[in-house]
């Protein structure tokens, strides 16, 4: 059949324009898709810009903001200072919102006591109640934090057996605790909680993480600052209460003797005239006085610098200061003293023990009334010695002393504490009224002795 005769057909032509539409429309589709396309792969390559863009912005920011944040947790060695800067850093990183809005974050610093107990030294959002509360580090997630000396996160805080003390993590559903950490100690532990269960992400870990080891290096350099200052006002202390000690002693002694040595020379002065005879006898007691305030400032310069210490030792020394307490007081001292332990002594191991022997014995003899004084020192284990100064005087109420010491006028008690904590040691005191009084000074001969001495791992 020919092309003439389907021309002659009346569809023919609809035919050929239905068909030539189809086309068209097919290429335009075609053509309008690529163009839609094309328009689409530029608008994500734009979005895509500008989402690396703003994260890189964002990143920067965050970066600035750290390390803005970080010179503030450094710049100061104010040690209450580090600690509030170590919670308000967290916040403001954490948080970088609208500072007028209340932040729901619950945050706290929590160090150990020499009880071994947490208690708060700074906190946000804690009530007055909470800043009392102690925490003995023994259940739950702090003690993992501490046992395991890395980061924990908590769900629902208010569940943990020693955390539901504190009653602003009630309403929180997730926490993060950081361990706080010098050396191979656990001094303290950083907290974190919020009502959102799903609140610290891995990002907003790692941040606590860094702060944590930025607040970590702060806080130790802020407690060496404070326990330098710390330190120093002790040591002014101590050479203000020697100062104070030395006073009394020679009011005391050769003061009233010197004293009583001027009364009776007025009093020969006259009797030469009226009774030359009874002056004699005068001069004789005046003679003695003197012997007494000669022996007095001696036993003050030994007390002060003890040289046969120096020359002789220990055992000498402790022998010399009895002699010397009976001879001036009247006062009976017995020394046994385990020469074994005097060689393992060093230098200044001894000088802290006979000072400590000393202050001892003189109060005993001061207060205690008391007919004999024992001063023993001897081996307890092959790397632990013990000193023991104990009399038979009338004793005294304890609990009542202690609590009332920091209004006394002397420092003897703290005193003997604070030279047993130069050389590792531990003090221990008992005394009842009527029973007497014991000190014992228990003395660590190796570093693996202190240690175990520290952590209370020493019985008698």
């Amino acid at each position: 059949m020919s092309l003439s005769s389907f021309a002659g057909n009346p569809l023919f032509w609809p035919a050929i324009l239905l068909i030539g539409l189809a086309v068209g429309l097919a290429l335009g589709w075609g053509v309008g898709t690529l163009g839609v396309r094309r328009a689409c792969q530029v608008h994500i390559r734009r979005l895509k810009q500008h989402l690396r863009q703003q994260a890189r912005e964002e990143c920067m920011t965050r970066i600035a903001l750290l390390d803005d944040l970080s010179q503030a947790l450094t710049a100061t060695l104010n040690y209450q200072r580090v600690l509030d800067l170590a919670l308000d850093v967290a916040i403001q990183a954490l948080t970088p919102g609208d500072a007028s809005r209340p932040e729901p974050l619950v945050a706290a610093v929590l160090l150990f006591d020499q009880q071994g107990v947490l208690r708060v030294a700074s906190a946000r959002r804690f009530t007055h109640a909470d800043m009392r509360v102690g925490l003995s580090a023994a259940r739950g997630g702090v003690a993992e934090v501490v046992e395991q000396r890395q980061p924990v996160l908590l769900r629902e805080p208010a569940s943990d057996p020693e955390l539901r003390q504190i009653a602003a993590l009630h309403a929180a559903h997730s926490a993060y605790l950081y361990p706080l950490t010098g050396g191979l100690e656990v001094y303290g532990l950083l907290l974190y909680a919020h009502p959102e269960r799903e609140f610290f992400t891995a990002e907003r870990v790692e941040l606590l993480e860094f702060l944590g080891r930025q607040a970590t290096t702060a806080i130790q350099n802020a407690r060496l600052y404070h326990d330098l200052e710390r330190e120093k006002q002790r040591l002014t202390e101590v050479e203000e209460e020697a100062r104070r000690k030395l006073a009394r002693d020679l009011h005391d002694g050769p003061t009233q003797t010197i004293a009583a040595i001027a009364m009776r020379v007025s009093l020969i002065r006259r009797l030469m005239q009226q009774n030359p005879q009874a002056a004699v006898g005068e001069l004789a007691k005046v003679e003695d006085l003197a012997r007494h305030a000669t022996k007095e400032i001696r036993h003050l310069l030994f007390t002060l610098r003890p040289l046969v210490l120096e020359t002789e030792g220990l055992s000498a020394a402790l022998q010399a200061m009895a002699e010397k307490f009976h001879q001036l007081y009247n006062q009976n001292v017995v020394v046994e003293a385990d020469e074994r332990v005097v060689e393992m002594l060093d230098a200044g191991q001894q000088t802290t023990v006979f000072t400590i022997a000393e202050e001892a014995v003189n109060n005993a003899r001061k207060h205690a009334r008391a007919e004999h004084v024992w001063v023993r020192l001897k081996l307890l284990r092959p790397d632990v010695a013990v000193l023991e100064v104990r009399d038979d005087g009338v004793g005294f109420d304890l609990g009542a002393v202690t609590n009332n010491y920091e209004y006394r006028g002397s420092l003897g008690m703290i005193n003997m504490q604070e030279r047993a904590e130069l050389i590792n040691g531990q003090l221990e005191i008992h005394s009842a009224e009527g029973a007497g009084t014991t000190i014992r000074l228990w003395i660590p001969l190796s570093d693996d002795a202190a240690e175990r001495l520290r952590q209370g791992r020493l019985t008698p």
